[in-house]
């Protein structure tokens, strides 16, 4: 398979037409190889428009969609990032590659294990990879400029966005089927958001979701 030209295919004929047009986004999606964090068996179907299985229930999001997260929260070099959900590690690879430092917590130990193995195989030194449930963030690190959520919440627990820096973002698939909205909060100022809903969806719910009672946004 000729993995150069199925990554250029990728870009222009899945995500540049569905209005990804930052060109600093494209060529992140360019340079990362998103088939290293692949599993073997699917190595083929790493540039596929599909929700790849990466094996504990979990799956790699659409790259149309890991090209929209990415524009919409514009990752600046100096930015300390917390990613919940870590699946594979390529998201985190996506992240890192902009920013300072990426914390990215998983809640499967195998999935952890692989993930910091391909991100060590790879050469990414500027992401931490822990075990623990983030549903609700992980308030021993905060605050952060960039908070990224890879699977679905009912709505935006209270506690993740205090976990934000006035200035910082944070994006989430909020909602339950059959239509999740690609969320972004900017904190704009102590206890202030602004959102924007980017584009509607449909992923996997984060495990251990927390329940409609949990929230408060």
């Amino acid at each position: 398979m000729n993995f150069e030209k199925a990554r250029f295919n990728m870009v222009e004929q899945q995500i540049r037409p569905w209005e990804v047009l930052d060109p600093t986004v494209l060529d992140l999606l360019m340079t990362v190889r998103r088939e290293e964090f692949v599993p073997a068996a699917y190595k083929t179907l790493a540039f596929a428009d599909i929700e790849v299985p990466i094996g504990c229930g979990q799956v790699m999001l659409k790259p149309v969609i890991e090209g929209k997260v990415l524009q919409a929260v514009q990752v600046k070099p100096s930015d300390s990032v917390l990613e919940i959900g870590t699946g594979s590690g390529y998201f985190s690879a996506l992240l890192a590659a902009r920013a300072e430092w990426v914390r990215t917590i998983e809640i499967e130990p195998e999935l952890v294990s692989r993930a910091h193995d391909n991100l060590t195989r790879y050469g990414v030194d500027n992401v931490i990879v822990e075990e623990g449930d983030a549903a609700q963030g992980w308030a021993a690190r905060a605050p952060y400029d960039v908070i990224v959520v890879s699977g679905g919440l009912p709505m935006l627990p209270r506690p993740l966005l205090e976990q934000l820096r006035p200035g910082g973002r944070l994006f989430a698939f909020v909602g339950e089927a059959p239509v999740m909205k690609g969320r972004l909060v900017t904190c704009v100022g102590n206890g202030q958001f602004q959102t924007e809903d980017v584009f509607e969806t449909l992923v996997p719910m984060l495990k251990n979701a927390p329940r409609h009672d949990s929230f408060a946004f």
